[in-house]
Parts: structure tokens; sequence; C-alpha cells
């Protein structure tokens, strides 16, 4: 796999041009998360007992979400923890969902709480109910409600994402003062959303390879991936305006989320990466309000690091005095 992209600290990528932010998005994403608010709820935990394993427990997991609807997730925790725990809350990337909690052992065995969110309409078990009209979402969920913000799925995901959080607070297993977002691809984008929108909820931000980070730029240089819906639906609609699409598509962009979080962050990038390009992620990155920090892999695709990233995070994780214990060298 070519460089698709401008490698990350190339000098043109500082001249890429930014999307520009919704003059409202402060006060559409205030107004959003009220109203699901509003509805209320508590999470609801069911114990899983046959899972086969023998050194965590796991819970089936229902909170409210987007209008107060159930949103399902994994709650995994170590069998021997005493107490509320620091917790990671893992969003997933795209077209996936919660699986099954035998693929989220990683955080759990290193002594976090975690809880891991399903995607509406992307898994099994959290529907996504969608008024809109079929014609407006034939390539994907990118283009789902592409009309206008307020019917966009990803106004409803990101709060389902925010609410996870809200529930998280609510848990016993869970210390409210350390959660980490989590994710890679759409599950990284989402995490910086939430950071953007849940304050100081968020201890710190876990976000590889991001998705949703400076969406037109994406369109215009990813050769896979979801990026790419949005260009067959501009190819198929030469008269739609692309501006237009962009300008919804602004109230979901994690350069602008960005903006607004302050919690410490750990990005990666692949360089070699056709699905987010690294000047895309580059672009939320360098806009980032909290402390940060970037880890490139020059040869990576949109795998970032692969099995290296799991060490990269536990010891980022320990340095920033969010480990659940000292830890064995990593």
């Amino acid at each position: 796999m070519p460089y698709t992209d401008l490698p990350v600290g190339h000098p043109a990528t500082h001249g890429a041009e930014l999307p520009p932010e919704p003059a409202d998005f402060d006060a559409f994403w205030a107004g959003t998360l009220r109203r699901s608010r509003a509805f209320g709820g508590a999470p609801v935990l069911t114990p899983v007992t046959d899972t086969g394993l023998v050194t965590v427990d796991v819970y089936d997991v229902r909170f409210p979400g987007w209008d107060g609807r159930p949103v399902a997730g994994w709650l995994v925790v170590p069998s021997e923890a005493e107490g509320p725990s620091p917790t990671v809350v893992t969003y997933v990337g795209y077209g996936g969902g919660r699986g099954l909690p035998t693929d989220h052992l990683l955080y759990a065995s290193a002594g976090y709480a975690h809880l891991v969110v399903d995607s509406r309409g992307q898994g099994d078990d959290t529907p996504d109910v969608y008024e809109g009209t079929g014609t407006q979402w034939v390539h994907g969920f990118m283009t789902r409600g592409i009309e206008d913000p307020h019917d966009h799925y990803y106004r409803r995901l990101i709060t389902d994402c925010v609410r996870a959080v809200d529930a998280a607070r609510l848990l016993p297993h869970v210390d409210a003062a350390r959660i980490v977002v989590q994710g890679a691809s759409q599950g990284g984008g989402l995490a910086l959303a939430v950071a953007g929108l849940a304050g100081r909820a968020v201890a710190a931000v876990l976000s590889d390879v991001p998705f949703l980070c400076h969406m037109r730029r994406g369109a215009e240089t990813a050769t896979e991936g979801p990026y790419t819906e949005l260009v067959a639906h501009l190819r198929h609609r030469p008269r739609q305006d692309p501006d237009r699409v962009f300008a919804t598509l602004g109230y979901f962009d994690g350069v602008h989320f960005a903006r607004r979080a302050t919690a410490p962050a750990l990005f990666s990038a692949g360089l070699m990466d056709p699905v987010c390009p690294p000047s895309t992620v580059l672009a939320a990155y360098e806009r980032y309000a909290g402390d940060k920090t970037l880890r490139q892999w020059p040869f990576g695709d949109h795998g970032g690091g692969r099995g290296a990233t799991a060490a990269e995070h536990l010891r980022w994780l320990c340095e920033r005095d969010l480990a659940p214990r000292a830890p064995r060298p990593v």
C-alpha cells in the first residue's frame, strides 16, 4: 500500500483548508443532549453467566440513549475487583456492534472496568429507528439524513455515546472520576466527540486512526472505507450541492469537537491509511485543546499499530495515574 496522502507532519498538510464550523454548533449539541437527557432513566445490568470466563465478570447493559431509547452494551469487570475501578468506555468501528464479551478482554485483564457500547443500526442489539426517506442513505450511514443535521444518523449515535458516559457514572463498578473514552476508526471519532461534549466527565481519550475528522478532505483523499460513500452519493447526484452535504456533516466533524476537548488524549495515525488518511487525523490532533500525544505508524494502514497499540494504551494510561494498580512492565 503506497502513501495515499501526505505524511503527518509534512508542511503541506498544515495548509489544508479546514471544514467551516456551523455557527450554531454549540446550541445544536446543547439542545440535542438536553432533549435526550430529559427522558431520564438509569442503566440496567443483567449478569451473563454462560461466557466460560473465570477471571472476569460480564453484564449485559441497557441504558437510555437517543430519545431515551435503550442502547445495548457489555460491562466486563475483573472478578477480583473491590469497589469502583478506573473505567474504559469503548466505541466500535464502522459497521460493527458490541459483538461478544469474549471480544473485549484486554482492559478488564489490566484491571479496568470496561463498558463496550453497541452502535445503533450497525450492531445486532440496538436498532436505529429512522423516520427519513430511504433515498437519503442508499450509500450507507454517512448519508442517512444528509439533508438536515437534525435528521442525520450521527446525531443519534453521538448522543448514545455521550449517554453511555452518563450511564457509566451511575454504575457501582465505575470510578466516575476516572473514565477513559476509547475507540479506533469510527470509535476514535466518537471518542473525540464525547470528549468535546462531556467535558470533565472524561478523564482521558484514546483515539486511534479516528474517522469523522475533516470529512471533506477524507472524501477527497480516501480510497477505501466510509468516506467513499460520500463520493458515491455526490457522484450519482451531480446537481446536489456538495457544500450543503458537508455543511450537514460539519455538526459531526471531529475537528470541531477537538477544539472543545480538554482531557489528555493519545492519538494514533497510520501514515499509509487509505480509510482515514493521516492529514484528516492531523486536522483534529492539531486543534485538540487538551494535553495531547500523537503516535505515528509510518508503515501502518488502517490497522495503525495493530497489536502494539494495546501496550501503548496501557503504558500511556499508567503514566497519567489512570492505571487501576501498579502494572507489570509492558
